[in-house]
């Protein structure tokens, strides 16, 4: 079975699909002969219609007969008059395409040969299947938009706090080490040089978030790693995308969310978009990937395997921490006697 791949009206990569599923997407018009597809043994992406004959999605209509022109007829010229240029009876007209029914394409049917070839030399064979990502500045506006609930946002949170804990461990670790060894070479690292440690880390983490947030919110999946995982996005209240700086802003936004007792965070289970109070203050909404796009019928209420797994892996985590600083409380009190 052939597994094949297109690139759908945003531009993003589907499938792998077999031949039947996307002969069937062809008589839904969910894709037309210009679109891009991959399967195994393509160097470069190509438009469906080089395939139209393997995978029979259009039929070529029979050679038309051409009537034979009628035959010329030889002009009587007067004696006393010039002659004049004998005129040859027009060619038939081509019969016109039926506008009603199955689409027939004719063999001979330009097929936009400049745009092809600006396609497909934004594609390398070392990158297939991976398709080209549209510009996320066209807004779809009309459709039903499904807003992220609380609990694909705490599953998202979980993902991106994972990643951020990592990469802050490794830069504060770097950091460091370079200014411990720099007043190591004084004489010794003393309180100033562990509160100097302490407080570099601190900010260098803080910028580390916040340009992690507010890039990953401003780019075309206009989603960190932990949204684009679960499904969900970041856009401006009324579906357009947000900038680096509201992107970046609202970080700090979403600590004031914490501050509050984690009360900032919960409102997104309550409020009627499903905004948290990060949100309110920035104007910001978190909905499905699919809301202001092309295929809002693509859109999942459900939370989906993912979301369940990453919820009871920090569920499982929180109770571990907890159980933890139990024992060590336990343990300090027992010591204490």
């Amino acid at each position: 079975m052939t597994n094949w791949y297109y690139a759908d009206r945003l531009r993003q990569q589907q499938g792998p699909i077999d031949d039947a599923q996307l002969a069937r997407l062809f008589q839904e018009n969910a894709v037309t002969l210009d679109t891009l597809v991959w399967r195994d043994g393509l160097a470069n992406w190509q438009p469906l219609r080089d395939f139209a004959g393997e995978l029979a999605l259009v039929e070529l209509p029979p050679t038309p007969v051409v009537s034979a022109a009628p035959p010329v007829v030889e002009p009587v010229l007067a004696a006393t008059q010039d002659p004049e240029v004998p005129v040859q009876a027009a060619a038939p007209a081509p019969e016109e395409a039926p506008t009603t029914g199955r689409a027939v394409f004719q063999a001979q049917e330009p097929r936009h040969q400049a745009q092809r070839d600006a396609d497909l030399a934004s594609y390398s064979p070392y990158t297939a299947p991976a398709a080209a990502v549209a510009s996320h500045s066209s807004v779809v506006q009309g459709g039903e938009v499904v807003y992220a609930g609380f609990w694909k946002r705490v599953a998202a949170y979980i993902i991106d706090s994972f990643v951020v804990g990592v990469a802050g461990g490794i830069i504060g670790a770097i950091i460091g080490g370079i200014i411990g060894a720099g007043f190591g070479l004084n004489g010794g690292l003393g309180t100033g040089g562990m509160l100097a440690i302490q407080a570099v880390t601190n900010i260098v983490s803080i910028c580390l978030s916040a340009s992690y947030y507010g890039w990953f919110h401003a780019s075309n999946h206009q989603a960190t790693l932990g949204k684009m995982a679960i499904g969900i996005k970041v856009v401006r209240s009324n579906g357009e995308p947000i900038s680096f700086l509201r992107g970046f802003g609202r970080y700090f936004a979403l600590i004031i969310s914490g501050i509050t007792l984690c009360i900032g965070f919960i409102m997104a289970g309550f409020t009627e978009r499903k905004q948290a109070l990060h949100d309110m203050i920035c104007d910001t909404l978190v909905v499905d990937k699919w809301a202001y796009t092309d295929h809002p019928e693509w859109q999942k209420r459900e939370l989906g395997t993912l979301t369940v797994v990453i919820l009871v892996i920090g569920g499982l985590l929180a109770l571990l921490g907890i159980g933890l600083i139990v024992f060590a409380v336990g343990m300090a009190a027992s010591m204490g006697r």
